[in-house]
This record gives C-alpha cells, structure tokens and sequence, in this order.
C-alpha cells in the first residue's frame, strides 16, 4: 500500500483545511487507518483513527474541531480540520493498516505504512 497526503498549507488562526490521503497499491478497502502529527521537537502525535467499518475515534486535543472520513470507493481518507489554533502547526501524516478492520492500533509504532506528510502553518 501507498499513501500520499495533499491538503497542507497555510491558514491563519481560526481557518480550515481537508487534509486528504490517498490509497493505491490494495484493492481492499475495509481497513484501519488514522492521521498522526508532528511538530517540531514534540513526538508525533495520533489524532484520530477510523476502523474498516466507519468507527471513529479523536484524541481529546481535536475532538469536536477536527473530523475523519473515508471515501470507501476512492480509497482516499480525509482530515477536516476548523478552528486551526498555531499549535496545530506540524507535519501531518496518515497510516494505514491493512490486516486490521475492527481493532485498530494504539501507538504510532504499531503503524506499518506511513504517508510522507504534508506540512499544515497555523498563523496567529
């Protein structure tokens, strides 16, 4: 599987942006997926996860500003991200992992495939 992430940019405080992720090398569709980020001198950090069957989960520190979705038919995960703050600013990445639907990882290092990031500015 590959992933490229598009949709990074800059924005001032209180803007948006979709993050997408594209899947291509599989076939299948049913399968664990989630965004990461990681800014400069922090570790990366898992923002939210979405099983093969459509369950979501966020980490506390964007539940309710930002939202996942998958396009099943295209394959390509997105991150709709409102209300951007400047510690939003960092290299977001998606990661997938095909062997499982329901259970997803916990820990970042548990991720087998990994996008190349695409870099997201907040401004104030």
């Amino acid at each position: 599987i590959q992933l490229v992430e598009s949709g990074g940019g800059s924005v001032q405080a209180g803007g948006s942006l979709r993050l997408s992720c594209v899947a291509s090398g599989i076939t299948a569709t049913r399968y664990c997926m989630a965004w990461f980020r990681q800014a400069p001198g922090k570790e990366r950090e898992g923002l939210g996860t979405i099983g093969g069957y459509g369950s979501v989960s966020y980490a506390d520190s964007v539940k309710g500003r930002f939202t996942l979705s998958k396009d099943y038919a295209d394959n390509i995960l997105y991150l709709q991200m409102n209300s951007l703050k400047p510690e939003d600013t960092a290299i977001y990445y998606c990661a997938a992992d095909v062997s499982r639907a329901l259970w997803c990882p916990d820990e970042s290092d548990e991720w087998p495939a990994w996008g190349q990031g695409t870099q997201v500015t907040v401004s104030s």
